[in-house]
């Protein structure tokens, strides 16, 4: 199903002179039930399974992909996270289709939106100036981008994409999946999916147990993993908090405080229980610092002046700033709030009924509210006032009425039972440099025989459900090993996000944007290399010539499989 090309922008009434656009490739939901066969079937249109599409539509494979909400991109478009990368992105540590990725979000800037001739002149332009990445920018441009990339795939069609669908059954024959069907959160048509192989690129993990395949959730014991910081008794419910995210736009001057959130009392005086403490009630300027929690002072000011905390939260995620565009374009700068004061860490959205579980994104929801409430009534300000009535909710930016993201922002998903369990022991700095007796230049992260990609990211626990404060400390530059991608005995299914097989511990620095979308151009890969050769997954794991084979078509395609 294809769409003709539309008009790919518009131009949007909320920010004042904003460019905003409207992606025109998105397919419209099959008004009755039908079947889509194709080379693979990729459940979850998410960043990792947007990068999963790409390779194996560049590979010459036809492609079915599904997806919950009504953007593609995940974590940086529905989520609206900008994202979070190591210091060495520019040039290495990524492949070379997320750097070209990222050069194409700033050449949109430059080709769509009013930049003053010093930010155009920028190599390296980072739209939004925030301090979290050097490449911070809105939600949409990246859905812009990811849209644009798709789009000619689906206009010959080789690429079906079936929004606001859900997976809700899958049939298997032994160890197999035959077809997975999906359903339309709108019209209730189901469509069942056929392929030789299946993606899992949702958030959660959600093709796990409708399939029967064997997954771990929430922390490890440390006598199962042996890791120095697991949990000394396994708890599968202890997992780390989700955050319903929103950007705020601050235009001085004016007033657009509104009606008190339903829940705001509870959130005003919520105070975490976490061990150890947290430094006391949530919506505060105050935090529990990650590496030692220790109460540390945060600061925010949208006004530009200077705060007294160690980091001003205005600036930490600004997606848009006013100085890198034509006067008049924008009424005001805007910022991403994925704060600690906005995590969840009441329940999970893991194997919990639907019921509970919207029960709980309405909570996160309100948490965030209030939030958003209280920055306009009551933070402190340095001339000793409070609140900023200035700060509006933005939601022509997120694509939602009340400004709050489509989806919540998931740190931690299902992860399958892998062929190779990646464990602090591959790559926690403290816990290498014990096993090796190395340090310096000299210590490592474990080197992979079959790697498939490489991540550099510290291993960063958000407080979690099951009670734990920050759990935060060194890794090293590390690889993706294949094995992590194969689970134990399905043989068709490939993981594409955080599913992959981390611990709860090791999840925490494989679950960002460059190593997401890493792991899901891999699988993309793999599909393709595993048709073409008429073998498995595991087949070409195991046999050193086909693995090598592999990875030497991965490096023609722009793959780094080690550090240097």
């Amino acid at each position: 199903m294809t769409l003709d090309r539309r008009s790919f922008l518009r131009i949007a009434g909320g920010l004042t002179g904003a460019i905003s656009c409207t992606p025109w490739l998105l397919a419209d939901a099959p008004e009755q039930s039908g079947e889509f066969a194709a080379d693979v079937a990729i459940i979850g249109g998410s960043l990792g399974g947007c990068a999963a599409a790409i390779a194996a539509l560049r590979r010459g494979l036809t492609v079915v992909m599904s997806e919950e909400t009504d953007w593609i991109g995940g974590q940086l478009t529905s989520q609206i996270v900008p994202p979070d990368e190591h210091a060495q992105i520019e040039t290495r540590g990524a492949n070379a289709s997320y750097r070209k990725f990222r050069r194409d979000i700033r050449a949109y800037y430059r080709d769509h939106y009013p930049l003053t001739d010093a930010a155009k002149s920028q190599t390296n332009l980072n739209p939004g100036g925030g301090s979290v990445s050097r490449l911070c920018h809105e939600p949409r441009v990246a859905l812009a981008v990811l849209t644009e990339m798709l789009a000619p795939y689906q206009n010959s069609g080789k690429l079906t994409l079936l929004l606001e669908h859900v997976p809700v059954q899958a049939d298997m024959q032994g160890d197999r999946i035959s077809s997975v069907t999906v359903r339309s959160l709108n019209k209730g048509s189901e469509q069942t999916l056929t392929a030789p192989y299946f993606i899992d690129a949702t958030e959660l993990g959600d093709l796990l147990p409708l399939t029967g395949t064997e997954y771990v959730t929430g922390a490890e014991a440390k006598a199962d993993t042996e890791e120095l910081h697991a949990a000394d008794v396994a708890a599968p419910a202890n997992q780390q908090a989700f955050t319903v995210c929103f950007p705020l736009q601050f235009v001085a001057g004016k007033d657009f405080v509104g009606d008190r959130p339903a829940d705001y009392d509870f959130w005003r005086d919520y105070v975490p229980a976490l061990t150890p403490p947290w430094s006391g009630k949530l919506l505060d300027l105050s935090y529990s610092s990650p590496r030692d929690l220790k109460p540390k002072k945060l600061g925010f000011d949208p006004t530009g002046a200077a705060t007294p905390g160690s980091l001003n939260l205005w600036l930490y995620r600004r997606i848009l700033n006013t100085a890198n565009f034509l006067p008049g374009s924008f009424a005001g700068s805007a910022t991403l709030v994925n704060w600690p004061q906005n995590d969840y860490v009441l329940g999970n959205l893991i194997d919990v009924s639907e019921a509970e579980k919207q029960k709980h994104i309405h909570q996160a929801k309100q948490l965030s509210l209030s939030l958003f409430y209280w920055l306009q009534t009551e933070c402190p300000r340095s001339d000793g006032g409070a609140g900023f009535a200035g700060l509006r909710l933005l939601p022509e930016m997120t694509g939602t009425t009340d400004g709050m993201a489509k989806y919540p922002y998931i740190r931690e998903s299902r992860r399958i039972i892998a062929e190779t369990r990646i464990t602090e022991l591959h790559v926690g700095a403290e816990q290498r440099s014990v096993i090796t007796g190395q340090s310096g230049k000299q210590l490592k992260a474990k080197s992979f025989a079959d790697s498939v990609g490489v991540g550099s990211y510290h291993i960063d626990l958000h407080p979690s459900s099951g009670g734990d404060n920050y759990i935060d400390f060194a890794s090293l530059p590390f690889q993706i090993p294949l094995g992590a991608m194969i689970p134990r005995r399905i043989e068709n299914l490939i993981p594409a996000c955080k599913n992959i097989g981390t611990t709860h511990l090791t999840n925490g620095c494989y679950r960002l944007h460059p190593v997401e979308w890493g792991i899901g151009e891999a699988a993309g890969c793999l599909v393709s290399f595993a048709l073409e050769k008429k073998e498995t997954p595991r087949g070409i794991r195991s046999a050193p010539d086909k693995l090598a084979d592999f990875q030497r078509s991965l490096t023609a395609e722009g793959f780094e499989l080690a550090w240097s």
